[in-house]
Parts: structure tokens; C-alpha cells; sequence
């Protein structure tokens, strides 16, 4: 165990097939990390000598066909391995239901393979290997191992896909990626086409709907949480029934006074209703912050003034947020933060958190102080940095 408690971090192992004789493995592992500039810092610290003795379960299957699971030690840098009915029609599949604490990648030529099989029948893999599958494929791409084409291949199946958590792997992996490529030339491409992923599931399962006593038609957690995964991607990357029907939900509200958005969704509702209305809501909005005295409301409230598209109302709730009377100094660093994720207001709370750097520091504790600092290198420095890198 001191390979997986003393050694900084985890690792990749690729496995890749012997173009020249079938049923033939090649392993290897090495530390996984994400930072390109890391990497060559690792090898100066000699990390590549790191080694883990990691138990790596199989499977070999095809269109027809998934073998039983077998199991392989991988205790060295590179291993051949013989096996059994894995030829050129066959893919095979690493780290069953992601029991083991590493990432797998494979050849381009499995990957296809995989791809294809998740187009045809997804269901001849398990959730949790889905999920897994997503989820590596995307970090893998992000940290250099992997074209990006690959994971973004792998999502024309989630059309079929009816289960959570694989829409969930996708999803936390898209936003990341979303703010990467929001300000290039050919960011409608990538925006239409998880639109177009998107939009089968989300018809089919539509908004949560009230009975006639105005209490929410219950489902299972798992087709409520699916819900709510896919009505948030399609209103963050625009589809136009999405921005309706949030669009009407906060009007009735307005006009009612009475807040009938179900609250499993209602973030969702808030911020989608700031960005695409007009000032109006965003007063609404700010008074409704004020008059709530339930904390988790006013969590939401705030969070979704930060979504407006006007520059100066954010540029307004940022100097706000200095005065402790209006909002709380705890709640400060998230309206930074949250401006910071809003692709018309990342240089605005950049801008603002070097200005008023002298105040925040004195407003505040040493502690909170360089929360806020470790929060803004994060969540502005690094999005600064990965663009520029990505442009």
C-alpha cells in the first residue's frame, strides 16, 4: 500500500494491442498529470520512476459477445500480455466498473471499437463502465494523452443513454471545456453539436410538472437528478425551448408573486431568466435576495445575479459585494467567483480582484484571505492560462 499512500497522486495505464501478433497486450503505466508544464517539471524530479502495483480487471467483447472479467497485476513500467480471444473485431475494456483508483487509456483503434459498440448497444456495458468510460476518455484528452475528438466522439450515444450518471460524467467534463472555447472563432460548432446530443433526451423527459395543489409529481431520485442534468445543459449551451420555458417561469412569478418553479431546477431557472431578460428581473431578483431569510435561497439568488449579460450590473453587484451590510463577507468570494465563470464578466472580476485586492485583504481574516486567493487563482488565473493555451 505505501505505492498508493506515499507516492503523490495516481496513474494511467495504457493498453495497447500487438499490431503484429493477435491476442497479444502491451501495459504500461506511468504517474498521471494534467498540467502539460507539470509533466516536465515530473520528469526533472525524476517522478517517472514512479511505479504502482495495480490490480487491472478485463473484459474482451464484441457487437454479440462480453467474456467473464479476468484480472492482471501490473507491477512494472511495461508488460506483454497474452490474451484470450482478443483479435482484430474485438475491443476489451479496462478497470471494470472503475473499482480501481487509476485512469485506462487504449489504442485509437479499441477506442473506435469502444465507440462503435456504445452506438449500437450501450447497454452491453454496465452504468458505472459508461460513466467510467466517459470520464477518462474526457481526462485523458484534457491532460494530453487523448485527441479531443475521441470523447466528444463517444457522446453521439448519449441520445440512447437513460441513466444518470453517465450524462453526469459528460456534463462536468463539458463546462470545463465550454469555458475553454467560448471565445473562439468556431465555438458555435462545439456549442450546436452538444445541443444536438442533448436534444433527443431532453424532449423526452421534459420539465418536472406541479399536480393541481401545486406540489411536484414525484419520480425516482435518479429520474429526477437525470432531469435536471439535461435541462441544465441545454439551457447553458441555448436551446431555445429551454430558454423559453425558463423565460415563462420567472415572468409568472414576477406577475403572480408567487414562486411555483419547481426547486430542483430553480438555479437553473434563476440564472437562465437573468441572463436573457431584461434589468427588470435582475431587480427582481436582488429584492428577492434581500427579503429571503432562507439561507439556501439566498445562495441561489445571488448566484444567479451574477449570470446577467450586463456588464454593468455585474460590474455594480461586484462592488456590492464589498459592503458586509448588503452581502455577507462569507458570501463575498463566491459573487467573485461567480462573475469569474460568466464569459461577460471574467475580466470584470479579474480586473476587480487585483483593484480591491488592499480591501479584501483588510476586510478580512488571514485565512479567508487566502481562500480567496487560492479560489481567483483557480478559477480565473488557470481559465486565463488553459485559453490562452487552447487559442
Amino acid at each position: 500500500m505505501d505505492q498508493w499512500t506515499l507516492q503523490m497522486g495516481y496513474p494511467v495505464i495504457t493498453i495497447l494491442g500487438n499490431t503484429t501478433t493477435e491476442n497479444r497486450i502491451i501495459i504500461t503505466q506511468q504517474h498521471f498529470i494534467y498540467d502539460i508544464s507539470a509533466k516536465t517539471k515530473a520528469l526533472q524530479l525524476q517522478n517517472n520512476s514512479y511505479l504502482w502495483q495495480i490490480p487491472l480487471t478485463i473484459v474482451v467483447g464484441n457487437r454479440s459477445h462480453v467474456s467473464s472479467e479476468a484480472i492482471i497485476w501490473v507491477s512494472n513500467k511495461s508488460e506483454h500480455h497474452r490474451i484470450t480471444y482478443f483479435d482484430k473485431g474485438n475491443w476489451l475494456l479496462g478497470n471494470i466498473n472503475q473499482t480501481g483508483y487509476f485512469r485506462v487509456n487504449y489504442d485509437l483503434r479499441n477506442w473506435r471499437l469502444l465507440i462503435d459498440q456504445l452506438i449500437r448497444n450501450h447497454e452491453v456495458l454496465s452504468v458505472s463502465n459508461r460513466a467510467g468510460l466517459i470520464d477518462d476518455a474526457f481526462s485523458l484528452a484534457r491532460a494530453g494523452y487523448l485527441p479531443q475528438n475521441i470523447p466528444l466522439e463517444i457522446m453521439r450515444y448519449l441520445s440512447e443513454e437513460k441513466d444518470f450518471l453517465p450524462w453526469h460524467a459528460a456534463s462536468r467534463a463539458l463546462y470545463p471545456l465550454d469555458k475553454l472555447l467560448d471565445r473562439m472563432e468556431n465555438y458555435n460548432v462545439f456549442n450546436e453539436y452538444i445541443l444536438k446530443q442533448v436534444a433527443t433526451t431532453y424532449i423526452k423527459l421534459g420539465w418536472p410538472k406541479n399536480n393541481f395543489n401545486g406540489s411536484l409529481v414525484q419520480a425516482s431520485y435518479q429520474h429526477e437528478e437525470l432531469r435536471r442534468e439535461v435541462i441544465m445543459l441545454a439551457c447553458s449551451f441555448g436551446n431555445k425551448h429551454c430558454h423559453q420555458q425558463a423565460s415563462t417561469l420567472i415572468s409568472d412569478w414576477i406577475s403572480s408573486n408567487r414562486n411555483r418553479i419547481p426547486l430542483n431546477v430553480r438555479d437553473i431557472v434563476y440564472c437562465t431568466g437573468v441572463s436573457l431578460l431584461d434589468e427588470d428581473v435582475w431587480e427582481f431578483i436582488w429584492m428577492k435576495f434581500h427579503s429571503t431569510t432562507a439561507i439556501s435561497e439566498k445562495k441561489i439568488l445571488l448566484e444567479a445575479l451574477t449570470c446577467s449579460d450586463d456588464r454593468n450590473l455585474l460590474n455594480r453587484l461586484l462592488n456590492l459585494s464589498l459592503n458586509s451590510e448588503v452581502v455577507l463577507d462569507q458570501d463575498a468570494i463566491d459573487v467573485i467567483i461567480h462573475v469569474a465563470r460568466n464569459p461577460h464578466g471574467r475580466d470584470l472580476a479579474w480586473k476587480f480582484f487585483r483593484d480591491k485586492w488592499k480591501i479584501l485583504n483588510t476586510s478580512c481574516s488571514k485565512i479567508y484571505s487566502q481562500d480567496i486567493l487560492f479560489h481567483a487563482e483557480n478559477s480565473l488565473a488557470s481559465i486565463l492560462k488553459n485559453i490562452s493555451l487552447c487559442i
